[in-house]
């Protein structure tokens, strides 16, 4: 996942709206580790946590006072505008941000003060002490039909019954670092990768959902994992993610900088395209080089004014949804992301925003690496393309609770 007319986006949050979560993750980052403080009103509780997260003050944020925030608390409302949360992680994390919700709800904020003081009252800050990374993705809109011809020749494949995540723990032997397989009566089974289901071992089975009329389209739909198509009758459907083969992500930019085709700054998404169409012999046995496979189904549930689906089961909002990696972050935590993104070739040169922890990605990983959600079509992928820039990330928890380092005593 992953230059110039940001002018062309909109930062507007999107209406609250929830909906049926796809998954539901239980965070090894944060776990409860000692229960109540007090008597009265909301009780007080200590999480235990891997983060390397200080306390903070929102007057020592940069660009906090600047910041959107009645955009900011709509992407928040988002996580209870529906009977089911989207909220992930440990219970007494959960119990904390849907009682902030409600309050959200409740209070109602019409201005961007009030919505301020909601979030300086309810949370407290405390920065992620490591060196954070932020690149930015979006949805592209891309050529497609429902039928194949020589013009839409390049599917996108639904995923496989049996298609099942694996957690690290419980990985059946020989299957170890991977993040799914298929799972059969004999047990579970490695799935083909990206190389051989390019040579055609699922073809033919009925998983086909979509035939695109680009292979540089669909590969970085993969990448994106979400697309617009622009069908042949003129109608729109939108793909989302179904799940994966589980083999590991690379990187095909990394692989052409290591092979001294270029440097980091040549391979931006945009570069990369351009590489691609320039050496069509090449593009296969690149496209190999990253194993991991992604697999689609249509996306119904969502209007088209809406985002596409992210990994908490809510569309995503252009400039407020940031993925992350779920294994040190909780879907629903508001995070204000801090970046120097002079370069980029966007208007906005300082990125300093309360986002959403909302959606994940292969490529986040760590616990100060963000993925910015940049909206769908060309301009939100031009805008989308040039940002890999160092940033901070400073986490805003419910102030019922308080973080403690892992392994301290109590």
């Amino acid at each position: 996942m992953t230059v110039q007319s940001a002018q062309a986006l909109r930062w507007a949050a999107a209406p609250a709206a929830a909906f049926l979560r796809l998954r539901r993750h239980v965070l090894p980052g944060l776990a409860v580790a000692l229960c109540l403080w007090g008597t009265g009103g909301a009780r007080a509780m200590t999480i235990e946590t891997a983060l390397p997260l200080k306390p903070a003050d929102f007057s020592s944020l940069p660009g906090w006072t600047q910041d959107d925030h009645l955009a900011a608390i709509q992407a928040f409302l988002r996580f209870c505008a529906g009977a089911e949360q989207g909220f992930a992680g440990p219970a007494a994390l959960q119990r904390a941000l849907t009682a902030a919700c409600r309050k959200a709800q409740e209070e109602a904020p019409a201005t961007d003060a009030a919505a301020r003081a909601f979030f300086e009252r309810e949370f407290r800050p405390y920065h992620v002490a490591s060196d954070g990374f932020v690149t930015a993705y979006f949805e592209p809109e891309v050529r497609g039909a429902r039928q194949p011809s020589p013009a839409y020749s390049t599917p996108l494949y639904r995923a496989p019954e049996g298609l099942s995540a694996l957690k690290p723990e419980n990985a059946p032997k020989g299957l170890a670092g991977l993040t799914h397989a298929l799972k059969t009566e004999q047990g579970f089974h490695e799935m083909p990768d990206r190389g051989a289901i390019m040579d055609g071992v699922i073809k033919g089975r009925g998983l086909e959902l979509v035939w695109l009329a680009d292979p540089i389209d669909a590969y970085f739909v993969h990448v994106q994992g979400s697309t617009r198509i622009r069908l042949e009758d003129g109608s729109v459907m939108r793909a989302g993610y179904a799940g994966k083969t589980g083999h590991p992500y690379t990187a095909i930019g990394k692989v052409l900088v290591e092979a001294g085709e270029g440097t980091p700054e040549d391979f931006t998404m945009q570069g990369l395209r351009a590489w691609l169409k320039a050496n069509p012999e090449r593009m296969d046995g690149l496209f190999r080089r990253n194993r991991s496979f992604i697999f689609f189904r249509e996306v119904t549930e969502v209007g088209p004014e809406l985002g596409p689906i992210g990994a908490a089961g809510l569309p995503l909002v252009p400039g407020r949804s940031l993925a992350i990696d779920p294994r040190f972050h909780s879907y629903g935590l508001p995070v204000f992301v801090g970046a120097d993104l002079s370069g980029a070739g966007l208007a906005q040169r300082q990125w300093q925003r309360l986002m959403i922890a909302d959606d994940t990605g292969s490529a986040i990983r760590g616990a100060a690496r963000g993925d910015i959600f940049m909206g769908s079509g060309d301009a939100a992928g031009v805008a989308a393309g040039a940002v890999r820039h160092k940033a901070s990330f400073t986490i805003l928890l419910p102030r019922v609770l308080t973080p403690k380092p892992s392994g301290q005593g109590s």
